[in-house]
């Protein structure tokens, strides 16, 4: 997988997706392009009942199922400031809670987001283009939850399931929606109720995203992508070993919202009989960054 001379499939397939240039030679934000002015006004638009919920994980200790250790969070017992209560925190950005990917966090043969090389972007400090840095301005847009094990009529896929992008039409058209250039768009698999009913399940076997539904991504000019499902591990993708992170950030440019816990956003979908939102998060301005800790919010 992912070798050094491309195949004829994977070269078809990078073309296909590939958003090099489009926005300039210059351009490190990728499809966040999409959120233009009017898709930001038509999705302050969707705020009625004034209703928010986060789609983020807690950062916490002890370990869960998902990771050995995400955060080492500690209290300064003796902090220089009188009478103050001080934290230290140290994170692993890419384990298992809510983050956002930089679009340089993945490469494919040696080349990220716009064609730029690994080793001309990336030095001792981190990535000095396509860094996290680059969406310091946050998103701002229509989320579209997209239920794929509801519209399957099953409470979560299994883990060696893909997500196509017949069940991503599937998901669509029970929302009443369509999925437009610079939308957000959530998927559930119900990732979370299969892991709690399977107490020994592996989290990293898990249902994700076939090359269909990248396309399709692709096609819809989709500005985001989350959920509690993004590649299916391991891999069967004879060119691939992450065919969502190499097409989606290396070539799209896609900005990824990973590991969101959906359960909150999913019961207000279902009472208010809505699947669109307001969308927001902010990553941390971490200069030359792969990514940042995130909290999404979904505001109804």
């Amino acid at each position: 997988m992912d070798s050094q001379v491309p195949s004829e499939r994977l070269r078809t397939l990078e073309s296909r997706c590939s958003n090099a240039g489009r926005w300039g030679a210059h351009d490190d934000l990728g499809t966040l392009n999409l959120i233009t002015p009017a898709v930001r006004i038509r999705a302050a638009s969707l705020v009625s009942e004034g209703i928010s919920v986060s789609l983020a994980s807690n950062l916490q200790l002890p370990a869960t199922q998902y990771s050995d250790l995400l955060v080492s969070h500690s209290i300064d017992s003796e902090p220089a400031v009188p009478d103050a209560i001080v934290d230290k925190v140290i994170l692993n950005v890419h384990g298992w809670g809510t983050h956002i990917d930089a679009l340089g966090h993945f490469h494919l043969n040696g080349t990220t987001y716009n064609n730029r090389k690994v080793d001309d972007i990336l030095a001792p400090q981190g990535l000095t283009r396509n860094a996290v840095t680059a969406m310091r301005d946050g998103i701002f847009t229509r989320g579209v939850l997209l239920d794929v094990a509801r519209a399957r009529g099953v409470s979560w896929l299994a883990p060696d399931e893909y997500v196509t992008a017949a069940d991503l039409d599937r998901a669509e058209a029970a929302t009443g929606l369509t999925v437009e250039s610079g939308d957000a768009v959530i998927v559930h698999v119900g990732l979370d109720a299969r892991l709690a009913a399977n107490t020994d399940a592996d989290p990293n076997v898990r249902a994700g995203l076939d090359i269909s539904a990248v396309l399709w991504l692709s096609e819809r000019d989709v500005a985001i992508f989350g959920g509690d499902c993004i590649e299916r591990l391991p891999s069967a993708d004879p060119d691939l070993a992450l065919p969502l992170h190499q097409l989606g950030l290396a070539r799209m440019g896609l900005t990824f919202l990973e590991w969101l816990r959906l359960d909150d956003v999913l019961r207000t979908v279902e009472r208010l009989d809505r699947s669109a939102f307001l969308l927001t998060a902010a990553p941390l301005a971490l200069t030359c960054g792969t990514g940042s800790p995130l909290n999404p919010i979904a505001t109804f």
